[in-house]
């Protein structure tokens, strides 16, 4: 026997919606900066344990030439924006910051410099964004312990 009308379709489509059941999601594989700054906030104090890749994916959104380093007691990244001024990216940046990271206080806000701090005094993780040179920008995590 035919099958006709809404059983046709049905019996082209079902197996169909079963294929894209089992299909993987595709999802954006973009590194998270907040992932990234996460991470370097929980190495505090001692950013050694941290590689050159960790803290790329903070730069990734606005530059694809980051170089960061890990030392004892800091991790920083230098990397150039792409379009736009670098004042606009440190905004951007800045602003990455304060949704990744709302327990932390900025406390300094300027066109050339953003400070954030978390922790009290004598115990903080400093995070620095600024600019470094005409067309660099500069992210520094540090301990002030």
């Amino acid at each position: 026997m035919l099958t006709t009308g809404r059983r046709a379709v049905l019996a082209v489509l079902l197996p169909l919606f079963g294929v894209l059941a089992t299909s993987p999601a595709r999802a954006d594989d973009t590194p998270s900066p907040c992932n990234a700054l996460k991470r370097i906030i929980v190495a505090a104090p001692d950013f050694s344990s941290l590689s050159e890749s960790d803290g790329r994916p903070v730069a990734l959104p606005y530059g694809d030439d980051a170089k960061c380093a890990a030392s004892k007691t800091s991790y920083q990244c230098t990397w150039t924006p792409h379009g736009g001024s670098s004042a606009d990216a440190l905004q951007s940046v800045a602003a990455d910051i304060a949704a990744c990271l709302p327990g932390a206080t900025h406390d300094q806000n300027s066109p050339a410099r953003q400070h954030f701090y978390l922790g009290q005094r004598g115990a903080r993780t400093e995070i620095s964004a600024s600019q470094a040179g005409s067309n660099k920008l500069k992210l520094e995590i540090y301990s002030s312990h």
